[in-house]
């Protein structure tokens, strides 16, 4: 596993925090959702990729 991966998923995490809490300090609750939603939804794809690509290792190394 690469640890670069690891990197950006904190990096969105991190991004995504920070900007939620700017917005609720100025009174954008229903926006900063909506960023931390956004921020949710990049990880879980980047996530995803990752088990497409595990179960493709698997499917080679057991010949399927």
């Amino acid at each position: 596993m690469n640890v670069e991966i690891i990197f950006k998923i904190a990096a969105i995490g991190l991004l995504t925090a920070i900007i939620g809490q700017i917005l609720k300090q100025t009174g954008k609750d229903e926006i900063s959702t909506l960023a931390t939603l956004a921020g949710l939804i990049i990880v879980l794809i980047m996530v995803l990729n990752l088990v497409g690509d595990l179960f493709t290792t698997l499917k080679t190394i057991f010949n399927f």
